[in-house]
């Protein structure tokens, strides 16, 4: 619970304060209580945070804290705590810093010495996998995948070889070519399992190979709503073969040729492989031209 000493020269604490996802009901006690003895909350966006507050009843002074305006806001805020106030940080849904703005107040706060104590609560990532079937022994959580097509495949092609169950967040409107692209670079048969509008009335989720997935999500008039997670069955560990890894390197350079010019994929995939850049670049060749 806060620390209520308002002596001199006390200093406030930082809380990062997680919030629902989607149900109200999963808001802690203790998330509570720190919302109502804090002196200021710093969140995402004011409107709609403020909507939360006043379903807590509460009236609170807030400021907003995103990723366009931290750089030039975190310190005001840091003042506020050297004063002696304390602070709520919230996002607006689950966990701050987890694909949202805090890094750079959260970071500069230890710098300066100050205490900083999470609230724990709902996380997106951590609710998705923990009903998806997909090994969470290891994962990589990647956030949200390049917008953009090229982007968005180099970085896939990166994560090609990662044994590890991936995670990513999407939003409705790129969910179908995101996923098209996860099919062409790993493949029409990794298996892939989307959760949509968690906690939430429609909460959805679509398991099966990444080409059935699309397929099922296609032909579900609520597929285009709601945000993802999506969250991709890592690589099978790959051992010495008689073609040497070939197979793998080759769905790698024929992804990057789609968008770039081979000696630039040569480049590339040799950074991402360790392989030489001149037997790749030469690999490339062969597979352009047959």
């Amino acid at each position: 619970m806060p620390d209520v000493d308002r002596g001199a020269g006390r200093l406030g604490t930082l809380y990062i304060v997680a919030t629902p996802i989607g149900n109200l009901d999963d808001l802690s006690a203790r998330a509570i209580r720190v919302l109502e003895t804090a002196d200021l909350v710093a969140a995402e966006d004011t409107r709609h945070s403020g909507r939360l507050l006043q379903h807590l009843g509460l009236r609170k002074r807030l400021v907003a804290l995103h990723d366009f305006n931290e750089r030039a806001r975190a310190g005001s805020v840091l003042d506020e705590l050297e004063a002696g106030l304390d602070v709520a940080l919230i996002s607006d849904a689950g966990t701050p810093l987890i694909s949202d703005p805090g890094y750079v107040l959260v970071r500069e706060a230890r710098r300066r010495g100050l205490r900083v104590s999470p609230v724990p609560g709902p996380c997106a990532l951590v609710t998705a996998l923990s009903a998806a079937g997909l090994p969470t022994d290891r994962f990589l959580f990647v956030g949200f995948l390049p917008a953009k097509r090229t982007g968005r495949q180099s970085a896939l092609g990166e994560l090609s070889q990662e044994c590890a169950t991936l995670v990513f967040y999407e939003s409705p409107h790129r969910i179908q070519d995101s996923l098209a692209d996860i099919e062409q670079v790993f493949g029409s048969e990794r298996e892939v399992v989307l959760g949509r509008e968690l906690t939430k009335t429609f909460e959805t989720f679509y398991a099966g190979t990444v080409r059935d997935v699309r397929a099922e999500l296609e032909s579900d008039p609520h597929g285009g709503k709601g945000e993802f997670v999506v969250m991709v069955h890592g690589a099978e560990p790959s051992g010495p073969d008689e073609s040497g890894g070939m197979v793998d390197t080759d769905r790698l350079l024929r992804v990057l040729m789609s968008e770039l010019p081979v000696k630039k994929v040569a480049k590339m995939a040799s950074e991402l492989t360790g392989r030489s850049k001149n037997e790749l670049y030469q690999r490339a060749l062969e597979l352009r031209e047959g």
